[in-house]
């Protein structure tokens, strides 16, 4: 399954329109990076660069020239050289960019110099995301800057840099059919993963075993890790970022599991607690209900009308009421709420967009009010509760239970549609699913 050259099309007319006539965007691909003397990461492309053409090479640009007879559409590529592509793998070439990415025209990546800012010339601002990309940053400045320079010759630089993201990034925000198609499959995948690892956990067994049985999963669908994993058991399920995952598994304590893959591309983020010998302990299961009644309330106030901040106020209220029911907070609620007290147990936000990036691009706020929620929007909800050892006024029978429960979630027309149901967070059916192994 991959995403048809039409939709890149469609979504580079919208991203046009919104540049007008008189502009042109710019938008460099990803770097390569190293991860050690000459071994490469392996590749990702830029989320931006990728959205608007569908390019998985490194070292290209697209450029965006609404209006211009020649061609719209324009791509930077590497050319072909069978020598390197002996080592590397095949390049698509300008001949390819246009052949098969639909480029109205490509040139070398060796003349961007030399083309760029005369497509640059007579207009009136560039849209480009600056500060992501520093040395690009240089070289689209000393192209504006290289114009001006010239304007006493008749030439027609540019007046104005305009920040590409602010514009692109609220397309990305609404997910269209076909890319809702993508995150459906790699909730699956990464709900299968979480199915997997419910299987196998067992006392004894270790952090990275888990890990190694998620990857697993993943891989077997063509998908990878959308972010490194965290996989805490006993106190490791308190640290919010936990990435050691090397300790054993002990029984008695429980095991925090935040993995998502990636399929073409698009991310998935799910979160589920387990015990690693099968059987939630009353004190447990106490503080997994709350959570678990937060994740609920939170995403039944995802709904079309909505503002932004609804499913956390949902959260943080039944959190707060759970804290005073488990005897770890004292007060009314509402006063424990307006002071924020529950941020000790409960110090994250509810959740984020979900996209091309795991913690993907769109404003939370239209100016000083919260965004209301559209149809198209996915977005995470993973409320916790983390009670380390060391906190005081915890009882020792909560003392190193962390738990969070995190679900992507579709706003729909009608509602809500909860792309990771596949993941059991039913505390018994959990426990079911582990005593079968």
């Amino acid at each position: 399954m991959s995403l048809p050259r039409e939709e890149f099309a469609r979504r580079r007319r919208q991203l046009m329109r919104l540049v007008g006539r008189d502009g042109i965007a710019v938008l460099p691909a990803a770097p390569v990076r190293h991860r050690n003397n000459d071994v490469e990461y392996p590749y990702r492309q830029d989320s931006d660069f990728h959205y608007l053409t569908g390019f998985a090479e490194p070292e290209g640009v697209a450029v965006l020239v609404p209006g211009r007879a020649r061609a719209e559409y324009i791509l930077f590529v590497r050319e072909r050289d069978p020598e390197r592509e002996a080592w590397d793998g095949r390049r698509a070439g300008p001949a390819g960019a246009k052949r098969e990415h639909g480029a109205d025209d490509a040139f070398p990546i060796g003349d961007l110099d030399e083309i760029l800012p005369g497509l640059m010339e007579n207009r009136a601002r560039v849209f480009y995301s600056m500060g992501v990309y520093a040395d690009f940053d240089q070289r689209v400045l000393g192209w504006v800057n290289g114009l001006r320079t010239q304007a006493k010759n008749g030439r027609h630089p540019p007046q104005e840099l305009v920040a590409l993201d602010h514009v692109l990034h609220d397309l990305r925000l609404y997910k269209s059919r076909r890319e809702l198609e993508l995150m459906r499959t790699a909730a699956r995948i990464s709900a299968r993963a979480h199915v997997r690892a419910m299987r196998f956990v067992r006392p004894g067994a270790t952090e990275y075993q888990v890990t190694a049985e998620l990857l697993h999963e993943f891989r077997r669908h063509n998908a990878e890790f959308a972010y490194p994993p965290i996989v805490g058991g006993g106190a490791n399920s308190c640290t919010l970022h936990y990435r050691a995952n090397d300790a054993p598994l002990v029984s008695g304590e429980l095991l925090l599991i935040d993995a998502g893959c990636e399929y073409q591309s698009y991310a998935s983020d799910i979160t589920r607690t387990i015990p690693v010998n099968g059987r939630f302990s009353p004190a447990q299961r106490a503080v997994y209900q709350v959570v678990l009644e937060a994740n609920r309330a939170a995403i039944a106030r995802v709904r079309p009308g909505r503002h932004w901040n609804e499913p956390h106020e949902a959260a943080v209220r039944v959190i707060t009421q759970g804290l005073v029911r488990l005897g770890l907070l004292r007060g009314r609620v509402p006063a424990l709420i307006k002071s924020g007290a529950y941020r000790r147990y409960f110090m994250h936000r509810t959740g984020h967009w979900l996209g091309l990036d795991v913690h993907d691009v769109g404003d939370y706020k239209i100016g000083d009010e919260w965004r209301v929620l559209e149809p198209g929007m996915v977005l995470t909800i993973e409320p916790g509760i983390y009670l380390p050892a060391g906190a005081r006024g915890v009882p020792k029978r909560f003392r190193n239970i962390g738990i969070r429960i995190e679900d992507d979630v579709l706003v729909t027309k009608g509602g809500a549609e909860v792309l990771s149901a596949r993941a059991p967070k039913d505390p018994d059916q959990i426990e079911a699913l582990m005593a079968r192994g």
